[in-house]
C-alpha cells in the first residue's frame, strides 16, 4: 500500500526488480500507472481510509491470483505536526484512518488466505514515533503506538502458522509526507539529510522477506549511522 509515491513505491520498484509480481494499491491513479510502467505490475486504485474501496480492491487481485498475496507491505501513511491541545477531530481521523486502520482493513482481507494456506509474509512499516515522543507528534505516535500494540497481538496469534510478520521502525525518511513541513527549515525537525532514503526502508523489506522460511524478525528499527 502507498505505492505511489515514497517508501510504497520504493518498495515495489525493489521487489519488482527481484522479480516479484507486485500490485501497487494507493489513491493516485496516475502515479500509479507510473509505477506499473516501470514495475511491469498491476495497480489498485483505493484510499485505505475507505473501508469498502480497500476491500474491493483487494478482492479483485485476491480473484485474479487466485487467492492470498505471498506478501503484503502496508506502507501507507499520512503525517501532520499538531500539538496535543490544537489538533482537531478531523487531523485525528484522518491519521489513524490510514496509519492504523488502513493496515487493519487490508490484512484482515489478507491473512485467513494465508493462515488456511499457512504461508505467507505481513510487513508492517511503523516509525520511531512509535516507540519515543516527540513534540508535536501526538496524533502520528497514537496511530504508531497502536499499531505496534496491534503488531504484537498479530505475532502471538500466527505463532506456529507458517505465516510470518515484521513491523519496520524507521527514523524519519525523506518522502514526499515532509514536503508541507519544510523540515529544513523548521528548528524542531530533523534536515533532510539526516533522513533515511525510502530506498533504503525498500532494502530492510526486502531482507525480511528473503529469510528462510523458518526464520521470523518480529521487528526491525532503522536509522540513519
Amino acid at each position: 500500500t502507498g505505492a505511489s509515491r515514497g517508501i510504497g513505491r520504493s518498495v515495489a520498484q525493489l521487489l519488482a526488480s527481484e522479480g516479484a509480481a507486485v500490485w501497487g494499491l494507493a489513491r493516485s491513479e496516475s502515479e500509479l500507472a507510473e509505477l506499473a510502467a516501470e514495475t511491469c505490475g498491476e495497480v489498485l486504485v483505493a484510499d485505505v481510509a475507505d473501508d469498502l474501496a480497500t476491500w474491493e480492491a483487494i478482492d479483485r487481485m485476491k480473484d485474479a491470483i487466485g487467492g492470498a498475496p505471498d506478501m503484503v507491505v502496508n506502507s501507507a501513511g499520512v503525517f501532520g505536526v499538531e500539538s496535543v491541545s490544537k489538533a482537531t477531530v478531523q487531523d485525528f481521523d484522518e491519521q489513524m484512518g490510514v496509519n492504523l486502520r488502513g493496515t487493519f482493513i487490508v490484512n484482515r482481507a489478507v491473512l485467513p488466505g494465508m493462515l488456511e494456506r499457512r504461508s505467507g509474509i505481513i510487513i508492517n512499516v511503523g516509525s520511531v514515533a512509535g516507540r519515543k515522543a516527540y513534540p508535536g507528534n501526538s496524533l502520528y505516535s497514537a496511530s504508531k503506538f497502536g499499531l505496534r500494540g496491534y503488531h504484537e497481538v498479530l505475532l502471538e496469534e500466527i505463532r506456529g502458522t507458517g505465516v510470518r510478520a515484521t513491523l519496520i521502525e524507521p527514523a524519519a525518511t525523506d518522502t514526499p509526507l515532509w514536503d508541507p513541513l519544510d523540515p529544513d527549515s523548521h528548528p524542531r525537525l530533523p534536515s533532510r539529510t539526516e533522513m533515511l532514503r525510502p530506498e533504503d526502508v525498500a532494502e530492510a523489506v526486502l531482507f525480511v522477506v528473503s529469510r528462510p522460511d523458518l526464520v521470523r524478525i518480529p521487528v526491525l528499527q532503522i536509522e540513519q549511522a
